[in-house]
């Protein structure tokens, strides 16, 4: 008798959730970040509707202070897939004065985001974003449905979502209203890395072991930046680092590691007891950061 592993399990949940978008959903788009998270997200997407196309574009937040390993990844494996790419600039959102940029040492674009974010979902007309946001990551995303339902301010409301009972998602919503949907809800950190090792999926370069200019500020390794302003008490300095979590540079820890393979980051991964959004210095702001973005409109 045939029987699934824990990773076709996963697999086959996360391919019947973007089949029920496409359902469900006119106009659906992939939030794609760059990182490990929605890299595996596209690729079961691509898997969930072979031989066609992706049905749905994907829609990058691009933050103007990214990796350029990120862009680069992102703009070929467009290419390679055939898929539609849309890029929210937040630097517009700053230009044109729908947001204010934060100044000072540990100022970030990463909560800007949001606003570029709603802005193109309105723009767009889109019903439905899906994310790559896993339960595991972070309390905040531990609430989530894997339908989250928005208000037609694009705000969460925790205590205002539906149940869903046998993996039965209800898409239903008032014209204005949109929802975020995630997939890969119930996959963990480990999950990803050992379905990236089984699928052979080509990950970012900054994810394995590499040599950086990094500075060390609140417990953490930080990148050395154009965007990076170090205190005068700060040394940059050339360092084994990789990331275990891709963002904007300027909240982006890096890890000291000497992962050079796929094999290398499941067994760090294994032995660590750090959690990968323990090396985000957003999260660090409040003890609600992740909460208080979410509601608000962020991913």
């Amino acid at each position: 008798m045939y029987k699934l592993t824990h990773l076709k399990e996963i697999e086959a949940e996360t391919i019947y959730i973007l089949r029920e978008v496409a359902a469900q959903f006119e106009k659906a788009v992939v939030l794609f970040s760059g990182g490990k998270d929605s890299i595996v997200l596209t690729h079961l997407a691509y898997k969930a509707f072979y031989p066609a196309k992706i049905p749905f574009p994907l829609l990058h937040i691009d933050t103007g202070h990214n990796f350029l390993e990120t862009i680069a990844y992102r703009d070929a494996m467009v290419e390679r897939l055939g898929a539609t790419l849309i890029v929210g600039s937040v630097q517009q959102s700053i230009d044109t004065g729908r947001v204010k940029e934060e100044t000072g040492y540990n100022a970030s674009r990463n909560k800007l985001q949001t606003v570029t974010l709603l802005d193109a979902i309105e723009q767009y007309k889109f019903d439905a974003a899906i994310g790559g946001a896993r339960r595991d990551e972070e309390k905040a995303r531990a609430k989530e449905r894997v339908f989250s339902f928005r208000d037609e301010f694009g705000q969460w409301n925790p205590k205002n979502q539906r149940p869903e009972l046998w993996n039965i998602y209800n898409g239903k919503k008032n014209i204005g209203e949109h929802f975020r949907v995630f997939p890969i809800s119930n996959w963990t950190e480990m999950d990803v890395w050992q379905y990236v090792l089984q699928e052979n999926i080509e990950m970012p370069s900054i994810y394995f072991t590499h040599e950086r200019e990094v500075f060390f500020r609140d417990g953490q390794w930080l990148a050395v930046a154009p965007c990076m302003k170090l205190k005068p008490t700060e040394i940059a300095e050339v360092k084994h680092v990789r990331c275990r979590t891709i963002g904007d540079i300027s909240c982006t820890g890096l890890t000291l590691s000497e992962a050079h393979t796929l094999e290398d980051i499941i067994e760090e991964i294994a032995a660590t007891r750090v959690t990968e959004r323990g090396s985000r210095a957003d999260d660090k702001r409040s003890d609600t950061a992740m909460e208080d973005r979410k509601k608000s409109g962020y991913f």
